[in-house]
């Protein structure tokens, strides 16, 4: 989003093996003076959306009134169409669900983790070239041990292009959580653009190209039988809309 505040719409749609993104609101307990709620009004979900094969896992709510930005509530710009995310460029997930799979109770501190994108074409070796398509975008380590987890469906993925925070992808599914080989998978917003734009007629988002520096390692990625996967599960244990406005660290 852009502009003087959070007037209308915000995008929607895991994070194990995290840390504790801080306080200053941050925090699912007890009060606290930087905390502003808003109800949602009205949410637009993608007509084509299939919770079968989790393509278009995208919607739009727009808010009851306008969000102030301060010291605790920033907006962040949405990835236009032109961006490009080569393997390897660190991104940055938070939310609230689960720390792993099976581990409950869920936190009640915003939780933040740090993962490289994983290239499309190495993403397609490990989940099936069937599962993921070009609007997708894959993040994570090859041996694991970070990701997004059940209860954070819906986050945001987000990248730092010089001193703005760009939304590159929403949580969606995954082969249970942090697990090797098996990357967190993501909607990837800039193939939204303009479907985003035909739902808000008024104070749209601000889109911001991010432009990947050097080559793309994933073009060279080859694998000789694709793996299938039969069974994956999206990010949360029901269609709970959740929506936060972070800081995340420099």
């Amino acid at each position: 989003m852009a502009g003087q505040s959070a007037e209308t719409w915000t995008l929607l749609r895991r994070i194990a093996h995290q840390q504790p993104v801080g306080a200053d609101g941050r925090s699912l307990q007890g009060s606290n003076p930087n905390t502003v709620s808003r109800s949602i009004t009205e949410i637009i979900r993608h007509p084509d959306y299939s919770s079968t094969t989790f393509q278009n896992d995208i919607a739009l709510l727009m808010l009851s009134s306008p969000v102030s930005f301060n010291n605790y509530i920033a907006p962040v710009c949405v990835a236009a169409a032109s961006s490009s995310f080569y393997s390897g460029t660190n991104t940055w997930v938070t939310g609230w669900g689960n720390t792993g799979s099976g581990v409950l109770p869920a936190p009640q501190t915003l939780q933040e983790v740090q993962v490289p994108i994983v290239g499309n074409r190495q993403c397609k070796c490990n989940y099936g070239a069937s599962t993921i398509t070009d609007n997708m975008v894959c993040a994570g380590l090859p041996e694991g041990g970070k990701d997004s987890c059940q209860g954070d469906s819906g986050g945001p993925l987000v990248i730092k292009q010089n001193d703005r925070w760009i939304q590159a992808g929403i949580v969606s599914f995954g082969e249970g959580c942090a697990q090797p080989n098996y990357p967190g998978v993501y909607t990837r917003v800039s193939q939204y653009q303009t479907w985003i734009n035909t739902q808000i007629t008024s104070n749209q988002p601000g889109f911001i190209a991010f432009t990947s520096t050097g080559t793309d390692s994933d073009l060279s990625v080859s694998c000789s039988g694709l793996q299938v996967v039969f069974t994956y599960s999206p990010r949360s244990f029901s269609l709970i809309l959740q929506l936060w406005f972070v800081d995340v660290p420099d």
